[in-house]
């Protein structure tokens, strides 16, 4: 500290920007969602099962916003192209050998799109959340999350089943090595068997659409369902997780992360919006409960969420 006697003491470093980035999650007609396996070796989310995504690249997504970006990582990690209905899609082999150029940065996902006359149906992404990581994690994002279902769009690329990625990365490594449609329920039944990992943003996510998606066949009343929520107050949420002061983790041996609008963070007294999180090896979550005792759908307290929270 300054003043101190020899002292060798250094101030806290500041908090890492949050690096700007995009998710979806894709519904198809049985109501299954898509989920890409990251590598274990991975420096972000290694071995955890996540929606396809990734950072906003200045060189590719220039001046397009998000939902390019969005669309692009889809792409990019899982071979499903989103793009609008009056659009003629190329062959898989065009596709594939795009995939792999653009991922390599050997090729402008915007030229792909130029070349073949494909409109990108951005239209198709709906709003679901906001989320940032906290303060004291070294690399941070700032992630836009969408809803995008395929009977709505034109898509190239598996809509069900298991397929195997393994995408190469600059480093030799691999990003993705599996992706597969699974219905919500049956991925937190598997998380809950400790046979997959989430992380925090995941799980909420998962347990939010588990409860409207009901059933093998995607109906109308979900759809729209789905879409009140995102383009309600529920969509627009930004949620900073923050640790429960006070909490004795090592005496638990959960942490307690609260979300705004929580009573601790701007919401009424005895409201909860928290998760009870057991991390496991590389910060991903083996176990989760969400403690959550409000409607999403009307009962949001919107100024909860008009301060961000501080770094």
């Amino acid at each position: 500290m300054p003043g101190s006697k020899g002292g060798n003491a250094t101030a806290r470093p500041a908090p890492a920007v949050p690096r700007p980035s995009a998710s979806v999650i894709v519904v198809n007609s049985k109501n299954e969602i898509l989920l890409v396996h990251r590598n274990p070796k991975s420096k972000s989310f290694a071995n955890a099962h996540v929606f396809p995504g990734g950072n906003y690249d200045e060189k590719q997504d220039a001046g397009r916003g998000l939902p390019f970006t969005a669309i692009r990582e889809l792409f990019e990690e899982s071979g499903l192209l989103l793009v609008h209905p009056s659009s003629t899609i190329p062959s898989n082999s065009e596709l594939d050998a795009a995939r792999e150029e653009i991922h390599a940065q050997r090729r402008m996902f915007s030229d792909l799109l130029s070349q073949h006359n494909l409109r990108l149906n951005s239209e198709s992404l709906l709003p679901f959340t906001q989320w940032i990581t906290p303060p004291t994690v070294p690399r941070r994002f700032h992630t836009q999350f969408y809803v995008a279902f395929l009977d709505e769009t034109n898509a190239a690329g598996f809509s069900q089943g298991d397929k195997q990625e393994r995408l190469p990365t600059p480093d030799g490594g691999q990003e993705v090595i599996a992706a597969r449609f699974v219905h919500p329920q049956q991925a937190l039944e598997e998380f809950n068997a400790k046979q997959i990992s989430f992380f925090p943003p995941q799980f909420y996510l998962l347990t939010t659409l588990a409860g409207i998606l009901q059933g093998t066949q995607n109906t109308p009343d979900q759809r729209e369902r789905v879409r009140t929520l995102a383009h309600g107050a529920f969509g627009s949420m930004v949620i900073n997780p923050r640790a429960l002061p006070g909490h004795d983790v090592k005496g638990t041996g959960y942490q307690v992360l609260t979300y705004e609008g929580d009573e601790t963070r701007g919401g009424s007294p005895g409201r909860l919006h928290r998760s009870k999180v057991w991390f496991g090896p590389g910060g991903a979550a083996v176990g989760v409960a969400l403690e959550r005792n409000f409607d999403v759908f009307s009962e949001v307290e919107a100024h909860a969420f008009s301060q961000p929270a501080k770094l």
